[in-house]
């Protein structure tokens, strides 16, 4: 047994009803040295272990006591003929691949030296067999196990041994997902296998969902990428946000802020200090701000940590928090504060969603475009100053809902159209959202996430001031696209990449 947590505590219990207890290796002799008598496994089959341990179990005296059905008498005469005594109860922690694996630098040779197979064989013979064998697979339980033996004169009920036989099986799917997981990472060109498998543990259970009305749970590794320190519990629509924000945040390298709402940004910006890049981000949307998730990509000052404490906020996300920070932020009881412990850039996850019947599952989209990437199409190159708002505009874009229209400066945004089923529409709310937070945007940047089927969302973005556009072209009508923006001397570069989101 890999985790001897509780063994000895469980052991005096089965002493208690008179269980013969069998077992291998570091369990025998922990459970010898803690004065129990103990069989070896070895002594039952008449057979030593071999090959280094990866043998021990795999003999029929072990899977035939497990697996005999006691209510079959051709099985109870098998059972005497071979001199096999049933097992009732299987009691297995499988090799610790997933901690194994965990760490950095795990080789392959010592990945595979923890996987598993003599304890999955038992744990799915026990499974298969609940009726007349009971099989634990988790050390949470033993406390749960021993008052079953206690109110039930030593035995356990057959409604238990179902619900451990549920849990085993889960327990194997999730072990040998992980295995296939790893083992298909180490070759990234099988990225879509042709069976999908995906096993996550639960994190937490969630008050509620996307509504109240809906039950929901959280499964996976964030809370090992976000440790909250302050705070109400988050909710599902938390999550999200949070998701959202940190994954637009990881874009930049200078000091950054980024506000979501409803999973889309209300206003990013870059500056010499958070405090900077709060004050501009804020600008952009200062009414959509309130009750927003905010994130910054460096550690929280307290200079910050004052301005955030003007408007109501639900969550503050940094990678860390100066001194006195937390203390000051902590002062409103109901404000989550989360600590992110993970930068974002560097992970490589698939994206996966739910369809009737089905999972669609994609990449990420980590593509980030650079200057030597792009192509001017229109007769005036952009000014150094329009590049620079150019790439500031086309990050932002990447995490804004379809129909996107982002307008910006070189460090923040001004005017942010999401969501809207036509491209005209998205320019259009964009502009009317500067002007009612009172922002200027004349000589401003434009970068739409798709080409513009037409002129007339270029036009729009054109009469309100922006004098360069970033799209990644494509439509058939690109050419009136163009000759738009020359007659306007406005500046055009094509990405040839899409970032649609939906």
């Amino acid at each position: 047994m890999s985790d001897k947590r509780g063994i000895i505590q469980l052991a005096a219990t089965l002493k208690e009803f008179n269980v013969e207890i069998l077992s291998t290796g570091g369990t025998l002799k922990s459970l010898k040295e803690a004065g129990f008598e103990v069989i070896s496994v070895s002594d039952v089959t008449g057979f030593p272990e071999i090959l280094d341990g990866r043998v021990k179990t795999l003999h029929p005296k072990i899977h035939g006591g497990i697996l005999a059905s006691l209510d079959n008498a051709k099985h109870v005469d098998q059972l005497r003929e071979h001199d096999i005594v049933p097992i009732d109860l299987v009691i297995v922690n499988l090799y610790p691949f997933e901690r194994t694996i965990a760490s950095d630098d795990v080789r392959l040779d010592t990945a595979i030296e923890n996987i598993d197979i003599g304890g999955p064989a038992m744990v799915r013979a026990a499974a298969k067999n609940f009726r007349h064998t009971a099989v634990v697979v988790n050390p949470d339980i033993y406390g749960i196990l021993a008052e079953e033996l206690r109110s039930h004169d030593g035995c356990i009920s057959e409604q238990t041994r179902y619900e451990l036989a549920c849990a085993a099986f889960r327990h194997t799917a999730h072990y040998d997902t992980v295995v296939a997981s790893y083992l298909r990472g180490l070759t990234p060109a099988d990225s879509f296998p042709e069976t999908f498998t995906i096993s996550l543990k639960k994190s937490q259970e969630l008050r509620y969902g996307e509504n109240p009305h809906q039950a929901a749970a959280l499964y996976g590794a964030f809370n090992d990428y976000f440790k909250k320190l302050h705070g109400k519990e988050l909710s599902y629509n938390n999550i999200l946000d949070i998701n959202a924000a940190t994954r637009l945040c990881a874009e930049f390298n200078d000091p950054a802020v980024v506000i979501v709402k409803h999973n889309n940004p209300c206003g990013v910006a870059t500056g010499t200090t958070l405090a900077e890049a709060y004050a501009k981000a804020l600008a952009t949307d200062p009414k959509s701000a309130f009750g927003g998730i905010v994130a910054a990509n460096r550690s929280l000052d307290l200079t910050t940590a004052e301005l955030l404490n003007e408007i109501f906020l639900e969550v503050v996300i940094a990678p860390d928090f100066e001194p006195r920070v937390l203390d000051f932020l902590m002062k409103k009881k109901d404000r989550r504060l989360m600590n992110q412990e993970t930068n974002l850039r560097t992970l490589r996850e698939l994206d996966v969603r739910n369809v009737a019947g089905g999972l669609l599952v994609q990449d990420q989209d980590q593509h980030r475009i650079h200057q030597d990437n792009l192509r001017t199409v229109t007769k005036r190159e952009p000014t150094e100053e329009e590049m620079a708002a150019l790439l500031f505009a086309w990050k932002v874009a990447k995490h804004v809902k379809s129909n996107a229209i982002v307008y910006t400066l070189s460090d923040r945004t001004l005017g942010i159209g999401a969501g809207q089923m036509s491209r005209v529409d998205s320019s259009k709310l964009a502009a009317t959202k500067a002007a009612e937070a009172g922002l200027d945007l004349k000589g401003c940047a434009v970068a739409s996430d798709a080409f513009f089927p037409f002129a007339d969302g270029l036009l729009e973005a054109i009469k309100v001031g922006a004098t360069a556009v970033i799209e990644p072209g494509g439509s058939i009508r690109d050419d009136d696209v163009i000759k738009a923006a020359d007659e306007n001397n406005v500046a055009m570069v094509f990405t040839g990449i899409r970032h649609f989101r939906h």
